[in-house]
């Protein structure tokens, strides 16, 4: 009995250590006290990233149902929900990503001499690419969901689920193929520096399958296969960007990553839910 009570505790404690990183959710207390931390146990907790993203997938699958049941049915009622679902989830994690996003939007566009993209990063303050990359993620991000809800109530449930999920696997693996090149001294991600093993690979993985089996039993296997077929191949363009640019990655790129790849599993499902 210890030798399976030990290394379920262990799990437990990296999920809570990976959840207390990238959500809202308290993780205080006795409980934190029981959970400890340290930047090995951050970096072992890289394995269960896809199980934050499958605990925010049923928050905003929550959110997305309730909106839809209390709203009127009128035309906009699926984009009114979309936009609910999305402030559900950035209260949940505290807009983390999305301000990844913003950061590593400014840095790429702000110059294209290497330093200086890294350097403009680091400013907390909100510039024109990055403003522009929300308004055009986060507005594409919701106007897929309403067209998902507006063809089938179960499809867009399926993709929320899965895409959150799906979504924070792909960030590990530019972690694991690319150097960290962000200020290791100062940065959020400096125990992610170094590489991802290939077994906490599998473990992420393996948190994909349920959501993606759920997806295809919802809608089909071309509705699954194309939402993780697009946002694989953004994951490619991602990662060939920052390698060509920065020859490495941020934090910011890893939330940036994260972003992009989840809009395009939406768009990937859209497309599918049309071929099925």
């Amino acid at each position: 009995m210890n030798a399976l009570r030990d290394p379920l505790q262990q799990f437990l404690r990296h999920y809570l250590v990976a959840l207390q990183f990238f959500t809202r959710v308290p993780v205080t207390g006795p409980l934190a006290d029981w959970t400890g931390y340290s930047p090995e146990m951050l970096r072992a907790s890289a394995a269960h990233f896809p199980g934050v993203g499958l605990l925010v997938g049923m928050v905003a699958c929550v959110a997305f149902a309730v909106a839809s049941v209390l709203l009127p049915a009128t035309p906009f009622e699926p984009l009114v929900a979309a936009f609910v679902c999305a402030i559900a989830t950035a209260l949940l994690t505290g807009a983390f990503h999305e301000d990844g996003l913003a950061d590593a939007m400014d840095g790429l566009g702000g110059s294209a001499v290497r330093e200086r993209a890294l350097e403009i990063m680091k400013d907390s303050r909100i510039g024109s690419f990055g403003a522009v990359a929300l308004v055009l993620v986060l507005g594409l991000k919701m106007s897929l969901l309403a067209a998902l809800a507006s063809r089938s109530p179960a499809a867009v449930l399926a993709a929320l689920l899965a895409g959150h999920t799906v979504s924070r696997f792909w960030p590990l693996l530019v972690v694991h193929t690319l150097p960290h090149v962000g200020d290791t001294a100062t940065s959020k991600s400096k125990p992610l520096a170094e590489s991802i093993g290939r077994r906490a690979l599998y473990v992420a993985a393996a948190w994909c399958l349920l959501p993606l089996a759920l997806m295809a039993a919802a809608q089909g296997i071309a509705f699954m296969l194309l939402a993780v077929l697009a946002s694989g191949l953004a994951l490619l363009a991602m990662r060939r960007w920052f390698a060509h640019r920065l020859q490495g990655f941020t934090g910011d790129c890893l939330g940036a990553t994260q972003q992009v790849c989840e809009v395009a599993f939406y768009l990937g499902s859209a497309v599918g839910i049309g071929v099925g």
